[in-house]
């Protein structure tokens, strides 16, 4: 039987799930069919998460929704699988997901 050899110990895999990992402001832009819901599941996905975007503009032009969500306090890896599950749903035609440059994100006045 041969000898058992020393084992170098494999390097290990970043975890891109780790809290201390960086964090950073996402702004996601969606295009979907006007469908009532669809507002709903792509926002549910977020609370899921545990999360409440910073900010979230919705307009309907005929048959199409565009969305602009930005949350804070993401990883680009759990923003990215975020990004992933939005163009999962059903009638989400697009997804983009980019840093978000707060100033290109038009700001929503509360009615007051």
């Amino acid at each position: 039987m041969p000898l058992l050899e020393a084992i170098a110990p494999l390097p290990s895999r970043v975890d891109a799930w780790h809290t201390a990992n960086p964090h950073c402001r996402v702004h996601y832009q969606l295009l979907g069919e006007a469908e009532p819901d669809l507002l709903c599941r792509a926002l549910n996905l977020f609370a899921l998460q545990g999360l409440t975007p910073q900010q979230v503009r919705m307009e309907r032009h005929d048959d199409l929704l565009s969305m602009d969500i930005v949350v804070e306090g993401l990883s680009w890896h759990r923003a990215q699988v975020l990004a992933e599950k939005l163009r999962n749903l059903i009638s989400v035609c697009s997804v983009d997901l980019q840093e978000a440059d707060i100033s290109r994100v038009q700001p929503v006045q509360a009615a007051g």
